[in-house]
This record gives structure tokens, C-alpha cells and sequence, in this order.
């Protein structure tokens, strides 16, 4: 693949996303630009022809989502980019696709909000509709990148956590990301492992869309392939028709949840840095982490014991990593560019053994490394 060097290059974040997705497959989009997303589009608009791929500007954001389960049922691994407004339009397909398990990848790079907001300020005020957004009771699998090259890795890491649990992953990304320019090394051509969705093998009779295999996920036959199934939104049997048996729903949706939750520790990817012997944790992803780290940097140099957690896997959120690196500190510092989102995961996963303390701005600007190295050192006075 020309576009994917191994050579060092400056590479922006939305072009690390994009790059990411042709490396893990992906060989359709279809979506509706909107800021701080929208290079992402114009790059897989220019690139994927070129493999052989389709782009497809949709009239909105939910028929973006709607065309790319269209694709993905057809066996192409698909994907579409967004921010918040048009992801907020895409919590109803979101939910028919986790229904479903239909594999594919949505990229939410986050903006100020509610509503409109400000398209090219940064904020973090989606962690929760990321994973409360769709109706029901569904499991997600949401990864927020903390760099360019991260931004690379986890777009892999995403399309290849749809196709091996058959459900729709989110990648949640945030403006400063996103439009962030730095040096990186990517793989060279055929050095990423791509994941692909476990099919039926040729001939065989009998198949039912839902029936799992030993891992809780269905084999995932593709539209066109020979095999004729239903495919609905509404709770169904493993054939896929549609049923109001409580015992077959309450299967279902504990089936789905299984599938996810019961592989935790293979999903949930976690970062910690001088957490050993921390007194102050802070944890913190995303944008945020970086003068995350920084501050804690700048707080040793001071003579603070600080350390850094930084979940990569928001959800399902990481909950016995964190418990275990704030399992020494006497607070843990959770600084966020929203109101108090993700902080409340951190209460409930400390369960009352540590203080956890939120620093918050929701004024559209990166929280500062000062601001950050402030609120450690206002926790090490009350000592």
C-alpha cells in the first residue's frame, strides 16, 4: 500500500485514522463531513478507489451509518467518521447494529457542545453518550487515542475488535487529536495484522445467523454469498426472525453483553507511568493525557510522588487497572474537558478507598499542564 510508509513522516491525526483503516481493511465509507472529522473523509475519498474500495457521501449522518451496515453485511469491512451532532444522529443505527452484530467502525472526533458548539474547539463531552447514546441495554467497545501514532494503531485495533466480536466499536478521538500534527513510524506494507469476521465455510446447511460459536459470536455468512438470512432490529431467535419470548430475549441480550464483558481483559487497554509508589494518581485520556503527563512529570521534579493512569480502552472502562494503580494514593486527580464524565467510573471502580477529585474546563481549550501540576500540589498541602 503506497499511501503507508514505514518511513518517519509528519503526519496529522485525522490522516493517521484514515491510514489506520486501509492498513486494517477497510474498503468502504460512507459519511457526511463535519469539523474536526472531515479530513478523514476527504482522505478515504482520494484513497479508496485507488484499493479497489468505495466512498460514498451520504445526504446525512444516519444514512452514513446505515449504508456502511449495508457494506458490512455484504463482507466489507466499513467505517464512517463523524463529530457530535452527527454522532448524536447516529445513536438509532448504532443500536440496530449492536442488535444486529453487524461489524463496523465509527470515529467520533469530539467538539464543544451541546448542539452545534464550536466545530473547532476540543472537548471530551461525549465519553458517556459514547456509551449510554444508543437505547437498550447494549455493550460498547470505545478506544480514545492519546497521539498521532496512536490514533494509527487503535483505528486497527477498532476494525479489528468489529470483526472479532461482531459489533460496532467507536473510536473516540477529540479535536486537539485529531488536527494534531506530529512525527510518526508506521508499519511497513503487510506488517499490520488485520482481523477478519469468522464466516461459514462453503456448503453448509443449516446455518443460523445467531447461533454462537464457543466465543459467544455468531459466524457472520455474507449477503450474496448463497446464504439467505433475516437480519432485524427487533429481539430474534439465532435463525433471525423476530420473537417476543422473554426467555429467547433475555438469552439474546445476555449473549451480547457476554461476548464483550466476559473478554474484559483481552478489550480493556490501560497505560500507567510511575504509578508504583504514586501518592497523587491522576488519571486522564485522551488529549487531556498528554499535560496529564507532563504534570506529573514536572510534580516529581517538584519532590510529589504523582504517577499517571491513562485508560486507552474507555469502554468497557478499565476498572480493575485503575483500582489497582490508585490502590497506593491517597487522591486521585481525574481532569477532563467536561463536566465530570469518566470521573464517575473512576468513584465507582476505587469504591470509596481513595478520594477521587475532578478538574474540569469546558471552555473549548486543552487543559494546561499548570493547571493540572496546581491541583496535584493542592492535594499534597492537605497532607
Amino acid at each position: 500500500m503506497a499511501e503507508i510508509a514505514s518511513l518517519a513522516r509528519l503526519m496529522q491525526g485525522n490522516e493517521a485514522i484514515a491510514a489506520g483503516a486501509l492498513a486494517a481493511g477497510v474498503r468502504f465509507y460512507a459519511g457526511y463531513p463535519i469539523t474536526p472529522s472531515t479530513e478523514i473523509a476527504e482522505i478515504m475519498a482520494e484513497r479508496l478507489p485507488r484499493l479497489g474500495g468505495s466512498f460514498i457521501q451520504m445526504e446525512d449522518e444516519i444514512a452514513g451509518l446505515a449504508a456502511v451496515i449495508g457494506a458490512s453485511l455484504t463482507g466489507l469491512k466499513a467505517m464512517t467518521a463523524t463529530s457530535g451532532p452527527g454522532f448524536s444522529l447516529m445513536q438509532e443505527n448504532l443500536g440496530f447494529a449492536s442488535m444486529a452484530e453487524v461489524p463496523c467502525v465509527v470515529v467520533n472526533v469530539q467538539r464543544f457542545g451541546p448542539s452545534t458548539g464550536i466545530p473547532t474547539a476540543p472537548a471530551q463531552g461525549d465519553v458517556m453518550q459514547a456509551r449510554w447514546g444508543a437505547h437498550g441495554d447494549r455493550p460498547v467497545i470505545a478506544l480514545c487515542p492519546s497521539s498521532v501514532a496512536e490514533a494509527y494503531h487503535l483505528t486497527v485495533q477498532a476494525v479489528n475488535f468489529s470483526e472479532r466480536f461482531r459489533t460496532p466499536v467507536i473510536l473516540l478521538a477529540d479535536e486537539v487529536i485529531g488536527h494534531l500534527r506530529e512525527r510518526v513510524s508506521l508499519p511497513a506494507p503487510g506488517e499490520t495484522a488485520p482481523v477478519s469476521r469468522k464466516k461459514p465455510l462453503p456448503g453448509l446447511t443449516g446455518y443460523r445467523p445467531y447461533h454462537p460459536a464457543e466465543d459467544g459470536v455468531p459466524l457472520l455468512a455474507d449477503f450474496g454469498a448463497g446464504y439467505r438470512y433475516h437480519v432485524t432490529g427487533l429481539v430474534h431467535d439465532e435463525s433471525g426472525a423476530p420473537t417476543g419470548s422473554p426467555q429467547v430475549a433475555e438469552a439474546l441480550l445476555k449473549r451480547l453483553h457476554d461476548k464483550i464483558y466476559d473478554r474484559v481483559d483481552e478489550i480493556s487497554i490501560c497505560e500507567e507511568w510511575q504509578t508504583e509508589d504514586a501518592d497523587v494518581l491522576v488519571l486522564a485520556y485522551g488529549a487531556v493525557a498528554r499535560p496529564a503527563r507532563q504534570a506529573v512529570k514536572n510534580a516529581r521534579a517538584a519532590g510529589i510522588r504523582a504517577g499517571l493512569c491513562r485508560p486507552v480502552t474507555i469502554w468497557p472502562f478499565p476498572a480493575r487497572q485503575a483500582a489497582k494503580a490508585a490502590a497506593n494514593s491517597r487522591a486521585v486527580l481525574v481532569p477532563e474537558m467536561n463536566m465530570g464524565q469518566l470521573v464517575l467510573e473512576v468513584e465507582r471502580a476505587v469504591r470509596g478507598r481513595t478520594r477521587v477529585i475532578a478538574l474540569n474546563r469546558v471552555n473549548g481549550e486543552l487543559i494546561s499542564p499548570v493547571e493540572i501540576l496546581e491541583a496535584i500540589s493542592r492535594i499534597e498541602q492537605e497532607r
